[in-house]
């Protein structure tokens, strides 16, 4: 069966995302900034965020190993958004074009149940031109644990063969595929769109 309808991940698909960005803001020093990442800030501490842990417990905890951090660490809650660069080349393009055609188009994104919704409306064009979307902080459940995947089947009314599913995470990508969903790996838009039609979805 051709697949009807598409899924995406949100940040380094639609979105660059580094906590780098926001923080070379903040830190002069290079070097400053590399270890600060490395052992303060880190992406494994933050994906608690995404697997909903609240920031309130996550930052009160990273305080108190890192005291002298305090006002850095505190500056991810109100500035998240800056850790979010400039969309993905191409794919604004491509995701209004599936939209035009009448593709069903979703998401399931890691990200925090706090950060998601203000960074969503600063992003109302893009997102609303989606079905629904899935985040994992809200649900407790983070990609690639397969009960995401059947959550967001489950939620989005589709069956997996007649699904798309595009994320640049392979470990992501193996998750969908493995409970049935044509998982995609993304490389940029010329490749995904090119994939896509092989695929059998219309552009």
């Amino acid at each position: 069966m051709a697949p009807i309808a598409v899924i995406f991940d949100v940040g380094k698909v639609l979105f660059d995302w580094n906590l780098r960005f926001l923080y070379e803001r903040l830190i002069d020093d290079d070097r400053a900034l590399d270890a600060f990442l490395r052992d303060v800030v880190t992406f494994d501490w933050h994906v608690q965020h995404d697997a909903g842990r609240p920031f309130a417990e996550t930052s009160a905890e990273l305080i108190a190993r890192f005291p002298e951090h305090e006002a850095l660490i505190l500056a991810l809650y109100p500035r998240f958004n800056e850790t979010l660069g400039p969309m993905i080349p191409g794919m604004r393009e491509l995701v209004e074009q599936l939209d035009v055609a009448g593709v069903p188009l979703f998401a399931i994104t890691n990200f925090s149940g706090e950060f998601f919704p203000p960074f969503r409306a600063t992003q109302a064009d893009l997102f609303d031109r989606f079905r629904d979307i899935v985040v994992s902080g809200d649900e407790r459940l983070i990609k690639p644990d397969a009960a995401i995947y059947h959550l967001a089947l489950d939620r989005f009314g589709l069956r997996a063969e007649e699904t798309v599913f595009v994320d640049d995470n392979p470990a992501n990508v193996a998750g969908a595929n493995a409970v049935g969903i044509h998982g995609l790996l993304f490389t940029g838009a010329d490749t995904l769109r090119a994939d896509l039609r092989g695929l059998g979805i219309r552009l």
